[in-house]
């Protein structure tokens, strides 16, 4: 088959679960979300990212899983058991555009996908289009710049096996070791490994419920794998907000502990609502 011959590909509708849903005081909590105003509880984006990857797959072959990436941004929340499907229209042998649509058309997910890097991806667009801002409150702590210490990393058979029980797209590397030495981690786990750097990087003022605006990730000496031990490491680059959000922008990457080398770093853009903060509210309603 011949990749120049491609016009688009589309994915077969999926109805995806909110595996998410009993995080309580979330925005993936339906009753947390439907205060906010939403009709129930989000998707968490990393989820709506792992339906792409059969089509990155056919598209780009087995290499995506080595030197990859996928770079989104969320236009409109997913919610439970609505029906979506992903699509991916070609612009040259190694890139493509990518998005998601619901059963009406609606856009809910748009970007990039590449095979090796891309430097016109879909977050590095919007990242040079950011304004900082001078009015934070929940993040009014949080220094571009500030960087982590190495954290350690280890994703495991019974993480994976738990994802497997809702993901819409089972692929045979997840749960057979071939062709890598280890079952490849499904993209959630390996966003979700990021989650204890946060903590040193982005203090937060106050209760918040927050969202995912945007992820990237790019493989570099792929892919991520179970049983292995790896170090996250990473910094904020940029502060912004929007009227309804406050946001914050960091890059991380994932490193073999053994060896320093890198597997695969991931920019993430991080959404915490007005409304649903102490330090903003009533003038959150804006």
């Amino acid at each position: 088959m011949s990749q120049k011959k491609i016009s688009i590909i589309k994915g077969n509708w999926r109805n995806p679960k909110n595996s998410s849903a009993e995080e309580k005081g979330g925005i993936h909590d339906d009753e947390t979300a439907q205060e906010l105003g939403l009709k129930g509880g989000t998707i968490p984006g990393s989820v709506s990212m792992e339906q792409f990857v059969p089509l990155l797959i056919y598209y780009f072959g087995e290499s995506w899983w080595k030197t990859g990436g996928m770079s989104v941004f969320f236009e409109q929340p997913v919610f439970d058991n609505q029906r979506v499907r992903c699509i991916l229209e070609p612009d040259t042998n190694t890139r493509a555009k990518i998005w998601m649509e619901n059963d009406d058309g609606s856009v809910v997910v748009k970007g990039t996908a590449c095979l090796n890097t891309d430097q016109d991806s879909e977050i590095s667009r919007r990242l040079l289009q950011n304004r900082s801002d001078s009015d934070l409150r929940m993040l009014a702590d949080v220094v571009v710049g500030r960087a982590s210490s190495p954290c350690p990393v280890r994703i495991t058979d019974e993480q994976i096996e738990e994802r497997l029980e809702s993901i819409t797209e089972p692929m045979n590397c997840y749960t057979n070791k071939t062709p890598f030495p280890q079952r490849v981690a499904p993209i959630a786990p390996w966003v979700h490994a990021f989650r204890g750097i946060e903590e040193h990087i982005i203090p937060i003022n106050g209760p918040y419920v927050g969202m995912f605006g945007a992820i990237e990730v790019q493989y570099l000496n792929g892919p991520v794998m179970a049983n292995t031990n790896y170090l996250s490491e990473g910094e904020v680059i940029a502060l912004s907000s929007s009227p309804k959000t406050e946001i914050v922008w960091y890059a991380a990457t994932l490193s073999e502990a053994d060896t320093g080398r890198t597997i695969a770093r991931m920019t993430k853009m991080d959404r915490l609502l007005k409304s649903a903060s102490t330090l903003w509210t009533p003038a959150a309603n804006d």
